[in-house]
């Protein structure tokens, strides 16, 4: 007798495929079977048992032992669903369980020891109570406490928790905190450890010794058959939005698997994302630590080190302190800022800055596609030049390196580190106090414990100030904050920003609070823009820039004709060649995400890659 099966093939964009085999199998079984013109068997998973075709069916060759759960099978149709995959690709996020890998039922006992303040014990209740919770916690609020108390609990109730964090440069100082208490149940994950480190860390989650997995993203997929507790740590980054297919975003398919699996999520944030913000219940944690006093001090300079800058360096090197040295990744492209009153060229209809098309020599609305010549002087003041500036670390650290010949000045951006261990002798030297500066990326942001620097100097805000996306403010300011963070964390602190804005930046900073900005920025938003509209981004891009374009021009013309979503940008990419492909993209949006995925899900063109809730 024969069965037949729907079969979802991993890392494929097929739909699924039919396959028969002479005996039953078990739904969600991992299995190898042969597709035409390929020599190697391909993996895929049985999702659906199905009446015999009317056509001749291909054997599956090998049932394996690996089993992808209904819980992994559930989160990945939704994941293939709303951010318009195929189930394969959706599938291919997760390891499988191994029926072969016996199960260790031990249940320990841990002891963290920690005594929490009374509002840190109030913010620690407020999330048991709330399935799910947003932890608005102000730098130095001890944010780690309350999630070690709380893995604590979870754990000592016999189930497994993840902890991710967004950057593996978070993972060091992580782990010795989390291994202090939890000792070899915890495993670290991310895409810089070995092959052969992770095949090793699958076999202990397999077996049930590891009860706790902290790292990036992709520790979201690991097969935890107890996991009651997710928490994301900075949740407001961006880096938890993936940009290969399925773009999913990590936070809120933890909140996902939270409602789904009914399992507590705690999203954490000094600066929370507007949207998790809007939706998720929180607590504001604002009484720090530590006993800190910082300064805030605005330079409005155009040149990259600044007089003022170097002799606050200077001062700070001379008393045996540190200083940290911060530029945005997008410093290294090229921004238009107005070198007098420090202005962009805003679109008069959608209030985010306008893009440098260099083909056309002209500026551009990503979303509203309003174009208009580069003007002579700035709008805003009448007097001043628009500029294209840029500017990176590698310039920076090599200005500093000629001031400060006999100083150890070190570089901590993805090209200089690139291995864990590069990672941990950077990190290990900068805190044993063998660097003196540390220059560096977004990775610099990401809630480190510095607690011999008393300057951060940070360049190039303007330029996510100034960029064209509604989140502009949001990203800019969050980024400040999060900098600011690194700074002073005992003791006296100062903080230099170079910026030709710093009436916006002093007017949060200064006597308000973050929540006041994001009370505002909701009200900005409320008829344009995310959390009231959904907004996703249609790209197409191919080495054929006619094929290309045609294709373009034929998807544009089938939206603007549907009633039921706006097309709110239709253009050429900013980056408008990349890798020798052409691209345009069409960005649309609704108020409701059914039309919109229905819109998405129709599209058929090997040309295009969907972008579901884009943050760009």
């Amino acid at each position: 007798m024969s069965y037949y099966y729907e079969l979802a093939l991993l890392k494929s964009p097929l739909d699924n495929l039919t396959y028969c085999c002479d005996e039953k199998i078990e739904i969600g079984t991992l299995v190898e079977v042969s597709l035409q013109r390929r020599k190697v068997l391909s993996k895929a998973v049985v999702v659906k048992e199905v009446k015999k075709p009317t056509f001749k069916c291909t054997p599956i060759e090998i049932i394996t032992n690996q089993y992808y759960s209904n819980e992994m099978l559930k989160i990945a149709s939704f994941t293939s669903m709303y951010y318009v995959s195929s189930l394969g690709e959706a599938l291919s996020l997760f390891i499988p369980f191994d029926r072969a890998i016996e199960k260790n039922e031990e249940n320990e006992k841990f002891e963290s020891n920690i005594v929490l303040s009374k509002e840190q014990e109030e913010a620690y209740e407020f999330c048991l109570k709330n399935k799910q919770a947003l932890l608005f916690a102000n730098t130095g609020a001890g944010k780690t406490e309350i999630y070690i108390k709380t893995i604590e609990k979870h754990l000592n109730n016999g189930n497994q928790a993840i902890l991710l964090m967004p950057e593996i440069s978070l993972t060091p100082q992580m782990q010795k905190r989390l291994e202090k208490v939890f000792e070899d149940k915890v495993a670290i994950w991310h895409s810089k450890i070995t092959k052969k480190r992770k095949d090793e860390i699958i076999k202990r989650v397999l077996s049930g010794e590891v009860k706790l997995v902290a790292g990036a993203r992709s520790a979201l997929f690991l097969p935890l058959d107890k996991l009651s507790l997710i928490i994301v740590d900075e949740e407001h980054d961006e880096s938890y939005k993936s940009d290969s297919k399925p773009r999913y975003n990590t936070k809120d398919l933890a909140l996902y698997i939270s409602k789904t699996l009914d399992i507590q999520a705690i999203l954490g944030s000094a600066t929370p994302s507007l949207n998790t913000y809007h939706k998720v219940p929180y607590y504001r944690l604002s009484k720090t630590y530590f006993d800190t006093k910082k300064s805030i001090n605005y330079d409005d300079s155009t040149s990259n080190l600044s007089p003022k800058i170097v002799n606050k360096i200077k001062s700070t090197i001379e008393q045996n302190h540190q200083v940290i040295i911060f530029l945005p990744t997008r410093a290294n492209y090229k921004y238009q800022v107005c070198t007098s009153c420090g202005s962009s060229v805003e679109c008069p209809f959608c209030s985010v800055s306008m893009s440098l098309h260099k083909n056309s020599l002209a500026l551009k609305c990503h979303y509203c596609g309003y174009t208009q010549q580069i003007p002579q002087t700035c709008p805003s003041c009448k007097t001043g030049v628009i500029h294209n500036l840029r500017v990176g670390t590698a310039q920076i650290e090599e200005e500093l390196n000629f001031i400060f010949q006999d100083k150890i000045i070190k570089r901590f951006d993805r090209d200089e580190v690139k291995t864990d261990k590069e990672l941990r002798k950077i990190l290990e030297d900068f805190n044993s106090n063998k660097i003196d500066i540390l220059v560096g990326t977004q990775m610099l942001s990401k809630g480190h414990d510095y607690h011999n620097v008393k300057l951060a100097v940070v360049l190039g805000i303007d330029s996510i100030l100034k960029m064209n996306s509604y989140k502009a403010r949001e990203r800019a300011l969050s980024l400040l904050i999060q900098i600011s963070g690194r700074s002073g964390r005992k003791g006296q602190g100062e903080v230099v920003v170079q910026t030709q804005n710093s009436e916006f930046f002093n007017f949060y900073l200064g006597n308000r609070d973050y929540k006041e900005f994001l009370d505002e920025e909701l009200t900005f938003r409320e008829e344009l823009y995310p959390p009231y509209y959904k907004l996703a981004k249609i790209l197409f891009a191919h080495t054929n820039g006619l094929k290309v374009k045609d294709e373009f021009d034929k998807y544009t013309k089938i939206l603007k004709s549907n009633e039921n979503i706006e097309v709110v940008g239709a253009n050429q990419s900013a980056i408008f060649k990349l890798a020798n492909k052409y691209r345009y993209e069409i960005l649309i949006r609704s108020k409701n995400v059914k039309p919109l995925l229905e819109v998405l899900h129709s599209i058929n063109s090997p040309m295009v890659s969907i972008d579901m809730d884009t943050i760009y």
